[in-house]
């Protein structure tokens, strides 16, 4: 199987990044993460200009590593935001092996060409879809966090993070919260403009099945948060099912035609 790849600039511009972001972790890990936030800024506008080249260069490509490498540029991002909140929350090592991964994925994998004939509302219609992954990745970053400072107060262990779990644990569901209203907004808008999307009726395929499992499973854990006060565990582990729902959504099935079943269309 012959793999499609960047472009030199792209494969530069990646490789930079993916540097950059190595460069700011091993920063993290030895001092512990109290290092200022704009450590990772380097690495945050190269993987930028990466994610640029790909989708304004002279042949534009999307696919299931752009999507992806989008959706952690736009967790550090967020980040970067809450780090100016909330100086004591400490992620950056693992973030930045997470920006390095995608950006050098996206490179490996740069999905299929754009067509110049599609609609200009599919670039609205994938930023809504891609700001949607975004806000669940985050949703997740901070699940986790919240579940490996539960775990560290059971070991009577140094916290990586002194945030409050109540505070983790709002932030977590805002991030939920925000991001169902874009699925939502994602899904109604492949419903009613389909064929003005993508040149036909709606469908039930893979990606549109995985999404409405996805937003059901958002929903459920939304309304017994609500009306039952779901948190900890339980809450997490319907999360974690709503985000694998959906990673499947778009990037899994992306990834099988692209990768498996080598298809460009």
């Amino acid at each position: 199987m012959i793999l499609p790849s960047a472009s030199l600039a792209g494969w530069l511009l990646a490789g930079a990044a993916a540097l950059a972001y190595g460069l700011a972790a091993a920063a993290a890990a030895r001092t512990g993460g109290t290092r200022s936030p704009w450590a990772m800024a380097p690495a945050w506008l190269l993987h930028a200009a990466a994610l640029a080249w790909s989708l304004l260069g002279n042949v534009p490509h999307f696919g299931f590593a752009p999507a992806l490498s989008m959706t952690a540029w736009l967790v550090l991002t967020a980040y970067a935001v809450e780090h100016q909140l909330f100086p004591q929350m400490r992620a950056r090592a693992m973030l930045s092996a997470l920006g390095a991964a995608a950006v050098v994925l996206a490179a490996i994998f740069p999905g299929r060409a754009l067509h110049v004939s599609a609609s200009p509302w599919l670039a609205l219609h994938l930023t809504l879809g891609i700001a949607c992954y975004g806000l669940f990745a985050a949703a997740v970053i901070h699940a986790w966090l919240m579940g490996r400072a539960e775990r560290q107060m059971r070991q009577a262990a140094e916290l990586s993070s002194s945030l409050p779990l109540l505070t983790l644990e709002r932030l977590t569901f805002r991030f939920v919260a925000a991001g169902f209203v874009l699925l939502s907004a994602t899904l109604a808008a492949g419903w009613l403009f389909s064929e003005v999307l993508y040149g036909r009726a709606w469908r039930w395929d893979h990606k549109a099945v995985f999404s409405v499992l996805a937003w059901i499973t958002f929903a459920v854990l939304l309304l017994g948060r609500a009306r039952f006060g779901w948190r900890g565990r339980k809450a997490v582990r319907v999360l974690y099912a709503g985000a694998a729902l959906l990673l499947l959504a778009y990037a899994g099935s992306r990834f099988v035609m692209e990768v498996v079943l080598e298809r460009v269309t």
